[in-house]
């Protein structure tokens, strides 16, 4: 998967189960483009607009983990968590430095799409 945020444009590996493929299958449509807020000093989340399937565990997601929260937020962690949470998959090869000067501080617009093959 892509995830653009601004002019850069980062990979991510899903992991696979029911929630990564419904958001597959949604990407297939065309690309999300969300709002995401900043929280707690350590993520990023916004609303997709509707509800995917969740495969909730008690997780520690650390920076780069993408998340589904609550079936109908997808969250980016810069920093670490201990949640019930479904994890999604992960930004490759960035560092928690580089993670958070892309995000920058305060909210942020993403768009998530599908890698073309």
């Amino acid at each position: 998967m892509n995830i653009i945020i601004g002019n850069t444009t980062l990979t991510a590996t899903l992991v696979d189960n029911s929630s990564t493929r419904a958001l597959k299958e949604m990407l297939k449509e065309k690309s999300l483009t969300i709002h995401m807020e900043d929280y707690g000093n350590m993520e990023k989340t916004g609303f997709i607009g509707r509800s995917l399937p969740t495969n909730n565990q008690l997780i520690s997601p650390e920076a780069g983990d993408i998340i589904l929260y609550q079936g109908n937020k997808l969250v980016i962690y810069y920093d670490n968590n201990t949640w019930n949470l479904t994890h999604l998959g992960k930004i490759n090869n960035i560092t928690q430095n580089e993670l958070k000067e892309i995000l920058g501080k305060g909210d942020v617009t993403v768009t998530f799409a599908l890698a073309k093959k």
